[in-house]
C-alpha cells in the first residue's frame, strides 16, 4: 500500500483537502467555496469558521476516498503567512480537524502557513518542484493577500517565504472583487471578470497607480471603476481596464525586484494569478511559472506536499 500525506487548508473563502504521494503525477485536490450572499464583498471570520466546520466532514473524506493507500502524515495551514504574530481564526477549523485525524491515525502533524501552502502547490502544479530547493521570487495574489515573496529553502519549514513587496492597501483580489460587484458579478468575482474581459479586444490603457519601489497601491481602482460605469462604458471594457491596471502595477513591481535580485525564477500563485491577461503577460515578460487553476487558487495540495517532504526529512534524521 503506497504511503501518502493528507493536507488541510481552511482559508477565508475555501475549505480544502488534498492527498500527495510521489506515485501520482499531481495531488488529489478537493475544495468547496464558502457561500457569500449576493452583493456581498466577503465573509466575517465567525461565518467562515462556521462554514468550514460544516464543510470539513464532507471535504476530507472526499479526498481520502480517492486514495488507495495509507496516510503517513498530515500537513495543515495554521496561519496566513510566515511572519511572527500572523493569525486568522478561520485556520483553527482546519487545525482542529487535522489534529484529530493525526491523533486517531497515530501519524505526525506538521504545521505550515497558508502562503507556503500556496507556493508549494504552485511549484508542483507548474511542474517545477525543484524550485523549492533554491531561492526564487513568488507572487501570492489572492482575495486577501497581494505580496511579493523572497522564497528560500528552510531546514525546519522546507521553505521560508519572506515578504519583500506587494500592496500597501487593497489586495489585488479585493480590488478585482469590488469592481466585479459594481458590475453585478458574483463574489468572488475573479473568474467572471476574466471571462468578461475577454469579450473585447479594445486597446484599453490601464490606470497608472502608485508604485514606489516594491510597494504598490490599488486603492484608487474602485473609484475609477465607478466613474467608468457612470459614463456608461461597456462592462467588458471596464473588466479589461481593471485587470490591465492590476497587471501594470504587478509588472512594474516585478521589474523593480528583479533589478535588485538579478535573474531568478518567478513563480505565480493565488487565485488572481489564474487570470488570462495577467498570466499571458507575466509569462511573456518574465518567463514566470504558473500552475493550473486547481493548484493556484486556494487548495490544500501545498500542505500535503510540504508534509510529505518534512516527513521524509524527519525519517532521514532518525536513521
Amino acid at each position: 500500500m503506497m504511503p501518502g500525506t493528507l493536507g488541510i487548508d481552511t482559508s477565508n473563502y475555501t475549505t480544502s483537502a488534498a492527498i500527495y504521494t510521489p506515485e501520482l503525477p499531481l495531488p488529489i485536490s478537493v475544495g468547496r467555496l464558502l457561500a457569500v450572499a449576493a452583493g456581498g464583498r466577503g465573509l466575517r471570520q465567525s461565518d467562515a469558521v462556521f462554514a468550514h466546520v460544516k464543510n470539513l466532514p464532507d471535504i476530507v473524506p472526499a479526498a481520502v476516498n480517492q486514495f488507495d493507500g495509507a496516510i503517513s502524515a498530515i500537513g495543515v495551514s495554521v496561519r496566513p503567512r510566515d511572519a511572527e504574530g500572523s493569525y486568522m481564526p478561520c485556520f483553527l477549523a482546519g487545525l482542529a480537524a487535522a489534529a484529530s485525524a493525526a491523533s486517531v491515525l497515530h501519524v505526525p502533524l506538521y504545521e505550515f502557513s497558508h502562503q507556503a501552502n500556496h507556493v508549494a502547490a504552485a511549484a508542483y502544479g507548474a511542474g517545477v518542484p525543484a524550485l523549492l530547493d533554491r531561492p526564487f521570487l513568488a507572487w501570492h495574489l489572492s482575495g486577501g493577500t497581494s505580496e511579493l515573496l523572497s522564497v528560500r529553502p528552510d531546514s525546519e519549514r522546507i521553505i521560508c517565504c519572506e515578504r519583500i513587496g506587494g500592496t500597501s492597501d487593497l489586495a489585488a483580489g479585493q480590488a478585482i472583487d469590488r469592481a466585479g460587484v459594481l458590475l453585478g458579478l458574483h463574489f468572488p468575482c475573479g473568474k467572471e471578470l476574466d471571462v468578461l474581459s475577454l469579450q473585447t479586444e479594445s486597446a484599453i490603457q490601464p490606470a497608472r497607480l502608485s508604485v514606489k519601489g516594491l510597494e504598490m497601491s490599488l486603492s484608487g481602482l474602485e473609484n475609477q471603476t465607478q466613474a467608468r460605469l457612470a459614463k456608461g462604458e461597456a462592462p467588458a471594457e471596464i473588466a479589461r481596464f481593471v485587470l490591465k491596471t492590476v497587471l501594470s502595477s504587478v509588472t512594474r513591481v516585478t521589474e523593480h525586484a528583479l533589478a535588485q535580485t538579478g535573474p531568478v525564477p518567478v513563480l505565480c500563485a493565488g487565485g488572481v494569478m489564474c487570470n488570462t491577461l495577467i498570466r499571458a503577460r507575466m509569462e511573456q515578460a518574465f518567463g514566470a511559472h504558473f500552475a493550473p487553476a486547481a493548484y493556484s487558487a486556494d487548495n490544500a495540495s501545498g500542505s500535503a506536499i510540504l508534509a510529505y517532504l518534512k516527513h521524509e526529512r524527519t525519517k532521514e534524521v532518525r536513521v
